[in-house]
């Protein structure tokens, strides 16, 4: 033995001698750059309020969010990054979970690569979507714990980073609503992180959005805030918009940044940024998903819902995030424990009675795809669609908003600010307006502007959802049809109404490569049926497809 260990240190430096030392991943400092060029090319923009003021936040400082990132990912190289790449890149969950469990994966090494992503490309400003507002700092530590503890019975989630709209209150990270108003609000988790958490997934950080959920400013663009900036679309940048209200939760989906995304609608906030960045979007049945510890708008009106690349990865993180909640009537005796992702492939399009809306074929790509749909045996029903009131919709919102935000900020909130009300949020933007609130504060006036009376109110919501569902339930009951079909967010306000879900998926592109999608429409709960056939039809068209640079 004595005469092998002069032999055995010498193998051990030889060894040490042979792998070369790590090197250092050091991220670039941000520099805010002149985007007075950048501005002045969109000032002609054929949609006015794509007319920017700003791209970059006034308030946000990138290198402070980079700080988050720079641990976690100083030994993860690029050389790392590009052989990781056909593992994860539009990968669906269940795919990333099978790596795992075949070793070519771990949980830390998805959640670095995510995270070495979104520097890449947000800290290159003729690449940057100022799309996140924050990082968590611990992800890679919570990642290597789930690589740790996992089990074979862990729920499809588990290990997978995921990022929130910056209104979803998160432990351990600001939740601003994009507001310099709510700059240092410090909250702990919404039920529907709770959820996300129990079944293992990872916050990754949180997402730029329409400030205030874009009930803030009017005719101004989507995706702007003062504290996030002006959300681009990687599709085109300066090009198209974002849509919003989820702006950042869209277009960090549609550029990779993470396995899935959670947005937030009240009418059309999730349906138009999915549509926009060509992804799939869940605004669900009110009452499906909590609403507690979100900055509010409508409590009549408001939902979460999940944002993601493929109509899988949408149950799946529907499925996560479900759940009764004590603290939010609306979810009382709501469907239980459902796993959305596991019977999509039993339903095919063939056989499906679907809804046409007349006035919607004039458009050249529903018209295509409703002809389409027929060859793979759905039978199309055109509708002319019924003339509804939808008169004091505005008013619910109004109305609902200025007793809902006094309410979170009192129960929820830890704004150092003095912010108790809508008026003081006005009064805090008018002390810096150009920083502030560059595009006025219209929606906020009109909020504390509202007087109706409680009875009204009441007569008014009450009528609307009347309204709504007879909007749906005219076509859908006398054709027997499985869900109506739209485009986009085209009937968001009715269906906002009804407190009907609403799934919308990739349905083209436009000649100028602006994203279409196709926007299947159910009744109360009927999640389920509308991602199968969200997902026969995804599968039976597969348009979806990267945009480019990205």
């Amino acid at each position: 033995m004595k005469k092998l260990l002069p032999l055995l240190c010498l193998l051990m430096i030889l060894a040490c001698q042979t792998i070369p030392p790590a090197i250092q991943t050091v991220i670039p400092e941000w520099t805010p750059y002149d985007e007075t060029s950048e501005i002045a090319e969109n000032a002609g923009h054929k949609i006015g309020r794509m007319q920017y003021k700003l791209i970059q936040s006034k308030f946000l400082d990138k290198n402070e969010v980079w700080k988050s990132a720079a641990d976690q990912i100083a030994y993860f190289s690029e050389a790392e990054y590009q052989a990781l790449k056909p593992l994860i890149l539009e990968q669906d969950i269940l795919t990333m979970q099978g790596h795992i469990k075949t070793g070519k994966l771990t949980y830390e090494k998805i959640t670095q690569w995510y995270l070495y992503r979104i520097v890449k490309y947000e800290n290159d400003k003729d690449k940057s979507l100022h799309s996140i507002i924050a990082l968590n700092a611990n992800a890679v530590k919570e990642a290597q714990l789930k690589d740790k503890n996992k089990s074979a019975n862990d729920h499809p989630l588990y290990g997978m980073p995921i990022l929130l709209k910056d209104n979803i209150n998160t432990a351990g990270m600001k939740t601003t609503a994009g507001a310099h108003a709510l700059i240092d609000n410090q909250t702990e988790d919404a039920f529907i992180v709770e959820r996300i958490k129990a079944k293992g997934g990872i916050i990754l950080g949180k997402a730029n959005l329409s400030e205030w959920a874009y009930f803030f400013c009017d005719g101004c663009p989507v995706g702007y805030s003062a504290v996030g900036g002006q959300t681009l679309n990687p599709y085109g940048r300066k090009v198209f918009e974002t849509g919003g209200s989820s702006a950042g939760s869209g277009t960090t989906m549609a550029a990779n940044y993470a396995a899935a995304a959670v947005g937030t609608e009240t009418s059309g906030s999730i349906l138009s940024p999915a549509s926009k960045n060509s992804i799939v979007g869940l605004k669900p049945t009110i009452g499906l998903l909590s609403r507690s510890g979100i900055v509010p708008i409508s409590s009549t009106l408001d939902t979460p819902g999940p944002m993601t690349r493929n109509v899988t990865d949408n149950a799946i993180l529907l499925s996560a995030m479900a759940g009764e909640d004590a603290a939010d009537i609306a979810t009382k005796d709501n469907p239980k424990d459902k796993t959305y992702w596991d019977n999509l492939a039993n339903v095919s399009l063939e056989g499906l009675r679907l809804g046409a809306n007349t006035r919607f074929l004039e458009d050249s790509i529903y018209n295509l795809t409703v002809e389409k749909l027929k060859t793979f045996g759905v039978t199309i029903v055109e509708f002319d669609p019924v003339e509804i009131n939808n008169d004091g919709f505005l008013t619910i919102l109004n109305g609902d908003m200025k007793a809902d935000l006094p309410a979170y900020l009192s129960q929820h909130s830890s704004a150092t600010s003095g912010i108790k009300n809508t008026q003081d949020v006005i009064d805090h933007n008018l002390v810096d307006t150009l920083k502030r609130s560059p595009y006025g504060q219209a929606r906020l006036e009109g909020v504390v502007a509202e007087s109706i009376s409680p009875e009204d109110f009441t007569k008014l919501k009450a009528r609307l959802l009347k309204e709504g569902r007879k909007f749906f339930n005219t076509p859908m009951d006398e054709h027997n049809l499985d869900a109506v079909l739209s485009i986009n967010n085209y009937n968001a306000s009715h269906a906002a109404m009804a407190k009907y879900p609403c799934l919308t998926v990739p349905m083209g592109y436009q000649e100028t490569g602006e994203p279409i999608s196709l926007t299947f429409i159910g009744k109360t709960f009927e999640e389920d049926k509308l991602l199968r056939i969200g997902y026969a039809f995804e599968q039976a068209t597969k348009v979806r497809r990267m945009p480019e640079g990205y």
